[in-house]
């Protein structure tokens, strides 16, 4: 079995900038693993590269933006077959830029609630289930 370690970020905002509430998302295109499935965005590290390096890598890559990484939000695992990912996902904060769908078929800005009807992938869940934490914390504490 194959192990792949794959890093992803969770972006704060929206198109009129930092927002707590609102997380970019992006659709996977056809013609990949887990093709039309929406992500936090990200990919695969290449063989030496650091985690930091490889997830602002990835987002230039897929998005035409250039982030902040910052500490690792949550890691996931899941085996889709041959494949064991390891999912890391770091904080990270747009620094120059605007998302543009490069390497990705669709993005999306969208608030935790939405995130419970949208289909992710298995190895996304752990990220899913702290925002989930996160948000009925905040609403207990109003």
């Amino acid at each position: 079995m194959r192990r792949l370690v794959v890093v992803a970020a969770l972006i704060r905002g929206d198109e009129n900038g930092p927002n707590e509430d609102r997380y970019l998302i992006s659709r996977r295109p056809s013609g990949t693993h887990l093709a039309h499935s929406w992500e936090f965005p990200g990919g695969k590290l290449e063989l030496g590269e650091a985690p930091e390096v490889g997830l602002r890598r990835e987002i230039l890559e897929e998005l035409g933006i250039e982030v902040r990484v910052g500490e690792i939000f949550a890691v996931g695992q899941h085996v889709y077959g041959d494949k064991d990912v390891i999912l890391m996902v770091y904080d990270a904060q747009i620094t120059a830029g605007t998302p543009q769908c490069i390497e990705v078929a669709e993005i999306r800005w969208v608030t935790a609630a939405e995130l419970v009807d949208i289909p992710l992938p298995p190895a996304d869940a752990p990220v899913v289930d702290r925002l989930r934490r996160e948000r009925v914390g905040a609403d207990l504490s109003r």
